[in-house]
């Protein structure tokens, strides 16, 4: 229970309230940041995990994550000691299919057979780590029947399902949200590019559609039975499922609006409906420009859209809360490509009040950046932004 006032309200009742249009206590805190993020944060403040750190910056939002999270966050020193800290983000379905297979080189492949390996960005004080693509599985591909052959398409039947209502009780009176996580998060197109090479996939899409709707098909019929077995289980316990699928680039669609109709809208579409069966609303993940596809998004039903990256065009968060604050949430908003890793703490403070001043109004927003917080940005700036939630986020 977290207290405002006179008016003892939870996390979750705050995330409804806003999610239907209306003013709760305060603005609703989510927060977004990678692991070795979260571990400069916990040394700087002196705590142990994670959910100390959501509990210190007053987050409402809990997250069931997918069976990729598998190590545990790096903390690096300043003499370039690394060790481990003990916090996970929940689990999810537990994974109950083929070993994993890795490489003697630490080549790991994926839920879909792609395989990655660790790469490292460092700077000064700071190393982040991502899982990059070492080869895209059917690259070589020529026809339906050859994605068709491809023998390591996954199966609903290799997770175990049942610990999900478990790990949604563990989130208490939070707002559970079940993600996935960004290698295994119900989406289309993001899964199709790891396949198929991001670039190949989108030539597919204009010359060989055959082939492409093959490929997606496979991906959205897999995450169609994912999908309902995880809302079956959870019975009625998430509430709000997230999809992620990068659509836009900075200055626009990553393809023409009306080929994201013809091939993607379909299947967009089918998560909604399918997660509105099961009483859940929806917020879906896109970096980058897509204001010309809100519409499309909103006649598909989705409840929230996610990140309102502000440098890319057309997404100012005002302009998005004034065309369509009355049919969609809105959750981000706040820079992680300018403010946050180059910006002062005044700076991020002026950006998340200004934010706030046009978002803030008859609700329908969570207080968030656009993507997770890279291990980049200073440790001040995510304290000023947390300060700046907690000056600005208030309702009269």
């Amino acid at each position: 229970m977290i207290e405002s006032g006179d008016r003892p309200v939870t996390a979750k009742q705050r995330a409804k309230t806003a999610l239907s249009h209306r003013e709760p206590d305060r603005v609703p805190v989510d927060f977004w940041s990678t692991a070795e993020t979260d571990a400069r944060l916990l040394e700087h403040m002196g705590l142990a995990n994670r959910e100390e750190l959501l509990e210190a910056f007053a987050v409402d939002f809990r997250y069931i994550a997918g069976p990729e999270y598998t190590g545990p966050p790096v903390q690096i020193q300043d003499d370039g000691t690394r060790y481990d800290v003990d916090f996970r983000y929940i689990a999810g379905p537990e994974y109950t299919g083929p070993p994993v297979q890795i490489q003697d080189d630490g080549t790991r492949y994926d839920l879909w057979g792609v395989p990655r390996r660790q790469v490292g960005v460092k700077g000064d004080g700071w190393e982040q780590i991502y899982w990059e693509v070492v080869s895209y599985p059917l690259a070589d591909c020529a026809s339906v029947a050859d994605v068709e052959a491809y023998d390591k398409w996954p199966a609903p039947d290799w997770f175990d399902y049942s610990v999900i209502r478990e790990q949604c009780a563990r989130c208490d009176d939070y707002c559970v949200v079940f993600e996935g996580d960004r290698l295994n998060r119900i989406a289309q197109l993001k899964p199709a590019m790891y396949l198929r090479g991001a670039d190949q996939i989108l030539v597919d899409m204009m010359v060989a559609p055959d082939l492409f709707d093959a490929i997606v098909g496979r991906i959205s019929e897999f995450y169609l039975e994912y999908q309902r077995r995880i809302l079956q289980a959870a019975d009625g316990a998430i509430d709000l499922l997230m999809t992620g699928d990068d659509f836009g680039m900075q200055n626009g669609p990553i393809m023409a609006p009306e080929q994201w109709r013809a091939r993607l809208k379909p299947g967009f579409a089918a998560f909604i409906e399918l997660a509105h069966q099961y009483e859940v609303p929806v917020m879906h993940h896109t970096c980058g420009s897509v204001f010309e596809l809100i519409p499309d998004f909103i006649d598909a039903g989705l409840d929230v859209l996610q990140s309102l990256q502000p440098e890319a065009r057309d997404m100012d968060p005002a302009r998005m809360k004034k065309l369509y604050g009355a049919d969609l949430a809105f959750q981000g908003g706040i820079s992680i490509q300018r403010t946050l890793p180059f910006g002062t703490p005044h700076e991020v403070r002026e950006e998340a009040r200004h934010l706030f001043e046009a978002m803030k109004p008859g609700g329908g927003f969570f207080a968030g950046t656009s993507h997770k917080i890279q291990a980049d940005t200073p440790v001040e700036n995510v304290v000023a932004l947390i300060e700046a939630y907690r000056e600005f986020g208030t309702y009269a």
